[in-house]
This record gives C-alpha cells, structure tokens and sequence, in this order.
C-alpha cells in the first residue's frame, strides 16, 4: 500500500496570518497618523451649517461660493447631489457626516464615557433565607 501524503487544504479565503497582517498594518497607520484623525474628527464636529450656506431674512438659501468655505466644513460634508427639474430649476443637496457620531467616538477616544471607578460602587452581598420546615400534622380527634 502507498504511503499517503500529509497534503493540507488551502486555507486561501479564510483570513489567516495574511488577514491580521493587513489589521496590524492599518492600526499602526492610524496610530502614526493619530493626530491628523483626531484633528479631522474635530473639524467635523466644529462644522456648522452657516459655514456651507448662507439666508437672507426672506428665507432665501445659497451656497457659499467653495472659496469662502473653510476647509473644516469641507471635511464635514459627505456628499453633494445637484439636480435639475424639467423646468431647469436647480436644487443642491448636501449631506454632512453624523455630528453626534462624530463626537461619540471622539467622547470615547477621550475617555469621557469611561466610568471612574472611585470605590464608590455598592457591595452585592448574597443571603440565602431558608423557611422553616413544615411537617403534616394531624388534627387532635
């Protein structure tokens, strides 16, 4: 009978060393860059939407012409879709990224919503209560 060869499947497609390589690498460019992360995050969490646009008492909207936008506002925004109706009026739509995201992770990457631990917390203490056993009685004829 033939010797049978030890041959090892292909673990090509299911991650492996090359995977975390890959998340290694990205989380050492992000720690190299941390200061250039946390600065975008806060240009987006200063954005306002007075910097982007602008209105007149009428109610009338524009957009700021994109040389008088500063460049934290432009970090802000997240997308732009201009569109044209059959009647050839324009309308701007402009999404900025979630300002209330933007600043959770930036709480979190503080420490903000760490709890301190003071000492403060209160003992969890187990009782056990037994009751008292019940025997059948019988009645006195």
């Amino acid at each position: 009978m033939p010797k049978k060869e030890n041959v090892l499947p292909s673990f090509k497609g299911h991650g492996g060393v090359q995977s975390i390589v890959k998340k290694i690498e990205r989380s050492q460019t992000i720690v190299a860059n941390k200061e250039a992360v946390a600065y975008s995050l806060l240009t987006m969490a200063n954005a306002k939407i007075t910097d982007i646009f602008e209105w007149d008492d009428f109610g009338n909207v524009r957009v700021k012409a994109s040389s008088k936008i500063p460049e934290h506002a432009i970090q802000a925004i997240k997308s732009i879709k201009q569109r044209t109706d059959k009647e050839g009026n324009s309308t701007i739509e402009l999404e900025l990224y979630d300002k209330v995201q933007v600043l959770r992770i930036l709480a979190k990457a503080s420490g903000l919503l760490d709890t301190p631990d003071d000492g403060q917390k209160p003992s969890v203490i187990g009782i056990n209560v037994h009751g008292p056993d019940i025997e059948d009685a019988t009645p006195n004829e």
